[in-house]
């Protein structure tokens, strides 16, 4: 297959910055959806947003630029997310509300996001939500994670409270993986997953903090620190909802 020439790359796209990557990634959003990943060209995306090839390039390549979408989307529903979740006080509702403002935020990009997944799938990629280069989504993610948890009135075992945005931004990930491929009408049974598994998760949360529960949470933290490594900066706090609930110890 031919590939397009590369220019050298506008590290700092001209004049507006912000506005010019947003344009790029705008144009990139509406080529995806006409063409498809494998149909669409820098060239194009440069031709639609108005700018030089070599500005479009400040997005090492295509892969680069359907994570900056990625990035866009992200941002999009923290801020949604902030505001469903304001007075919510228990653990169930808080993640229904999370997980159904992303659900809304994303619906238009149901077409599109797949290749981003497929790529983000794919061994070693540079766009795993577990490689390096995806530390600051991911930081991002377990921030407004940790936000959800200590906004919400339940009890927990303070193992199970320490790994459990951790753990809700793993299950996060799992409901991307299965809207992705859902094609019943408007996604509603990626939905239906979501209010059915919020109350199971808000119930073993608080199991833990039973007599008994010990050996569980110890189970739950080991699970979790399996899957990858996690640096303690992964849970920065960072100003969500101030919500007056908080998890109890």
């Amino acid at each position: 297959m031919a590939t397009e020439a590369r220019p050298a790359a506008t590290k700092n796209p001209p004049g507006r910055g912000a506005t010019t990557r947003a344009a790029i990634v705008a144009a990139a959003e509406e080529l995806l959806q006409a063409r498809g990943y494998e149909g669409m060209t820098m060239r194009e995306v440069a031709q639609r947003a108005g700018v030089s090839l070599g500005t479009a390039y400040y997005f090492s390549s295509k892969e680069h630029l359907v994570h900056g979408l990625y990035e866009r989307l992200q941002r999009d529903h923290a801020r949604a997310a902030e505001e469903a979740c304001v007075g919510l006080t228990t653990l169930d509702d808080r993640i229904r509300a999370v997980l159904h403002t992303w659900l809304d935020e994303a619906a238009p990009l149901h077409g599109v996001l797949g290749s981003y997944v497929s790529l983000a799938a794919a061994p070693r990629s540079p766009l795993s939500p577990f490689s390096t280069q995806s530390t600051p989504a991911r930081e991002a993610a377990l921030a407004m994670w940790t936000e959800v948890v200590n906004g919400a009135s339940v009890r927990a075992s303070k193992k199970v409270r320490a790994e459990l945005p951790r753990l809700l931004w793993l299950g996060h990930l799992g409901i991307v993986l299965f809207w992705v491929s859902d094609t019943s009408p408007a996604q509603w049974r990626t939905r239906d997953l979501v209010d059915k598994s919020a109350p199971i998760i808000d119930r073993l949360v608080r199991l833990t903090a039973l007599p008994g529960g010990a050996r569980v949470a110890d189970d739950i933290a080991r699970l979790v620190h399996s899957v990858a490594p996690w640096p303690d900066r992964s849970l920065t706090r960072v100003s969500f909802p101030a919500d007056a609930g908080r998890v109890g110890g």
